[in-house]
């Protein structure tokens, strides 16, 4: 019987990687056209150089790049490394989500919101903007487990069953972020250290995480930030006025805060 569980495990480890890599491929379409205002859904997937509509071999995740070298088969030109990586990046979270958290509801709550920040920070790092629609998208999850948190069962994350929890959760770091926001919009008018779009982001979050983890989430995103701009700083990679996005930085802390979040929390307040 171990024998046989053991299997099946393996089996859904394979399934979940492979899943979330053709996610990611997804997810590609959405980096490169959400941004430019484009149909996500038609046409199909084409070569942006040549334009030519892509057979199914050229679209195996990650396989389909290393067959073709990295070129398009059509025209020749260079396909970019992030068609991979994202597909990459994608299956791998969602293997390491289904590791931590096997088959349940934090699986499924964490599936949607860690698929949702790829494209947001691929975005961001591009366009320094973070599309409303993928907001949006967030809130609708955000709202299914809040309705489950309430109705159904309390939601683990939280660690808490006060129905309200989602709520707090959903205004705390946000409505820090906002303060901030006004502040630096105050001081430098229009160039502002913070955008609303980073507010926005943490509305879902919050709804998904519940309060506690998004007030680490915001913490470990602005540390994360800080320690990165005074490296790119040191190494005149940037400037002193220049923009840096801070959505990568929210996906990686939350990343970090939905796998460790609650363990962090508990062994800050040991050493208390």
């Amino acid at each position: 019987m171990s024998d046989l569980l053991t299997e099946l495990h393996i089996v859904i480890c394979i399934f979940m990687f492979l899943l979330g890599t053709c996610v990611g491929s997804f997810l590609n379409v959405c980096i490169f056209r959400i941004p430019a205002n484009k149909s996500i859904i038609f046409p199909p997937s084409e070569c942006p150089d040549c334009h030519t509509k892509l057979s199914p071999v050229d679209l195996i995740p990650v396989f389909g790049y290393i067959l073709l070298k990295g070129k398009c088969r059509y025209c020749k030109k260079p396909i970019s490394v992030q068609y991979p990586l994202v597909e990459f990046l994608t299956g791998t979270i969602w293997l390491l989500i289904y590791l931590r958290y096997g088959i349940s509801v934090e699986t499924a709550a964490l599936l949607f919101l860690y698929t949702l920040l790829i494209p947001v920070t691929f975005i961001d790092l591009k366009y320094m903007i973070i599309p409303n629609g993928l907001v949006l998208t967030g809130l609708i999850g955000g709202i299914v487990i809040s309705v489950y948190h309430i109705f159904i069962s309390p939601f683990s994350l939280y660690q808490s069953s006060s129905w309200y929890t989602p709520f707090i959760g959903m205004v705390s770091a946000s409505g820090i972020l906002f303060i901030i926001a006004v502040i630096g919009f105050l001081i430098y008018k229009n160039d502002g250290a913070m955008g609303m779009g980073d507010v926005k982001l943490f509305i879902p979050i919050g709804m998904i995480l519940g309060w506690k983890l998004a007030l680490l989430a915001l913490f470990l995103a602005i540390v994360l930030g800080g320690v990165t701009s005074v490296v790119l700083l040191i190494l005149k990679i940037k400037e002193k006025k220049s923009a840096i996005p801070f959505g990568p930085f929210i996906a990686l802390a939350t990343y970090i805060t939905g796998f460790f979040g609650n363990q962090i929390i508990s062994w800050y307040f040991s050493l208390i």
